[in-house]
């Protein structure tokens, strides 16, 4: 685990204390330099988000990484779920490879 990863994991656990938690550096599937820590997919539940919308619940996670967001994270995948949804979750969307920007398939 980077150092953006670990601060990303601290910050939401210390905000939201969930019940699950997957922080996934996603970087290596996106055209940057081998290390980096530009790209995440968060995974999380927590009883704080539950009868929260969707964009409730996005702007509270944006608010906390606010500094990582400015500074290194250039994209940030969220999927936030009430403990009661996680329950019902069978499967996690897999991300897309990059397509380099303007490619396509």
């Amino acid at each position: 685990m980077g150092p953006v990863e670990s601060v990303v994991s601290e910050k939401l656990i210390k905000a939201f204390s969930p019940s699950y938690l997957d922080v996934i550096n996603e970087s290596g599937m996106h055209n940057v330099p081998a290390g980096s820590e530009s790209h995440f997919k968060v995974i999380i539940s927590s009883e704080f988000f539950d009868k929260k919308s969707p964009v409730k619940r996005h702007q509270a996670i944006y608010s906390v990484l606010a500094e990582e967001l400015k500074i290194s994270i250039h994209a940030l995948s969220l999927l936030v779920y009430s403990p009661q949804e996680w329950k019902q979750v069978k499967t996690v969307p897999q991300s897309p490879n990059c397509m380099g920007g303007s490619k396509k398939p």
